[in-house]
């Protein structure tokens, strides 16, 4: 048999369209290319690549765990497949988008992917205090959410970063300015060691620059960080508008309170959620902003079902 013909699993650690460089069991990295027209794999896919010559072909992409990705009415943009972990890094400055964290967490909750918001610049003092206060919703929900000082406080923030993150394969968003960068090259041992790696793999700029890169965090290559680029718009046209209140965990815990199994919660009389969204719920209730942004996702989502 030909050295070629032997197919040898691998792992997609960074995504260029229809390029993609795999690392096999050993370490080694190499350029392969799709089979065919398509272009399916994304980074954290297992698969079966096939060598030829100095760069190969992927013959099958293993069953996935899961994939993260957004949708608008374009197009679908994959970030990765076979996570244990999104972690969503925001900052006290700039300010950060509700509607933009609560779609993220959605997304993650659709695909049954554990979110952590990590919330960073707690040095910031007065912009800090403002914005912790205002993920308290978010507490309530028993989402995990860890206060950073990225720049001044590295040895306790990575610390306590890698307890949550060791052993776990990590989605890492968030937009700009939040510090993603400096987290990555504090967690990922060698982080711009492995960017050189890749770009030598890729042979001075041969391909497009990647969008979405693997980083491992330690040697034994137990745990991995994989960093996204930042985005200006989440696309959830993918939820069905039924079921996305059952990704909302703060409008989950009230459903079952409908008087109707097909309730909208947005009109209909004996509505659970309905109740718990007035102010005269109390405290226990639905966010006055999370229900807002329920509403608004509702219509957007129906408008794109038909």
């Amino acid at each position: 048999m030909n050295e070629y013909a032997t197919q040898q699993s691998g792992l997609i650690v960074a995504n260029y369209g229809r390029h993609f460089l795999v690392e096999s069991p050993s370490g080694e990295r190499r350029i392969c290319h799709s089979r065919g027209k398509k272009s399916e794999g994304v980074v954290g896919d297992r698969v079966l690549w096939q060598a030829s010559r100095d760069e190969g072909t992927i013959e099958k992409i293993e069953p996935r765990r899961n994939l993260f990705y957004r949708r608008d009415e374009i197009r679908t943009k994959s970030f990765a497949a076979n996570l244990d972990l999104v972690l969503v890094l925001i900052a006290a400055e700039p300010a950060f988008s509700s509607n933009q964290l609560s779609r993220a967490l959605i997304a993650a909750e659709a695909e049954q992917i554990r979110p952590i918001i990590a919330l960073n610049k707690s040095d910031l003092g007065n912009p800090f205090a403002r914005a912790w206060d205002w993920l308290a919703p978010y507490r309530a929900m028993d989402y995990t959410l860890m206060p950073l000082s990225l720049r001044h406080s590295a040895g306790p923030d990575k610390e306590r970063l890698l307890e949550h993150l060791q052993g776990k394969t990590t989605l890492v968003l968030g937009p700009s300015g939040a510090g993603k960068s400096t987290m990555i090259n504090l967690l990922a041992q060698g982080a711009s060691a492995q960017t050189g790696e890749i770009s030598q793999a890729l042979r001075a700029g041969k391909h497009t620059t990647t969008s979405t890169t693997w980083y491992w965090v330690d040697d034994a290559k137990s745990g991995a960080l994989i960093d996204s680029p930042g985005f200006q718009e989440f696309g959830l046209r993918h939820i069905d508008p039924m079921r996305l209140a059952s990704y909302m965990p703060d409008l989950r815990r009230h459903t079952g309170n409908c008087r109707f199994y097909n309730c909208t919660h947005l009109h209909e009389p004996g509505c659970g959620v309905l109740a718990a969204a007035s102010p005269a719920f109390g405290p226990s209730g639905v966010n006055p902003d999370r229900y807002r942004i329920y509403t608004e996702l509702f219509a957007e989502l129906s408008q794109s079902s038909y």
